[in-house]
């Protein structure tokens, strides 16, 4: 049991403070440790995590385009 811990690879995460590595065995298939996010979150798609829409794509294309007009707006009053 000691013997494939020890030959596990390691987390390739390092520390913001000290800049060292993490050095916990990595999970297989990630380079990450299952403390720096591998395979964490929900699948792509997943309408279950979806809670309002508010950072759907569609809510963020349209509010953007809601500001470009705005600023054209305010471009235009001011040129006035």
């Amino acid at each position: 049991m000691h013997l494939d811990m020890r030959r596990a690879k390691r987390c390739r995460a390092t520390s913001k403070r000290s800049g060292k590595p993490c050095q916990a065995p990595a999970v297989r298939g990630y380079e990450v440790c299952r403390m720096h996010g591998a395979g964490g979150g929900a699948p792509k798609g997943n309408q279950n995590a979806l809670k309002h829409g508010e950072a759907c794509g569609e809510a963020l294309a349209l509010r953007s385009e809601v500001q470009s007009l705005a600023r054209a707006v305010r471009k235009a009053i001011s040129e006035i």
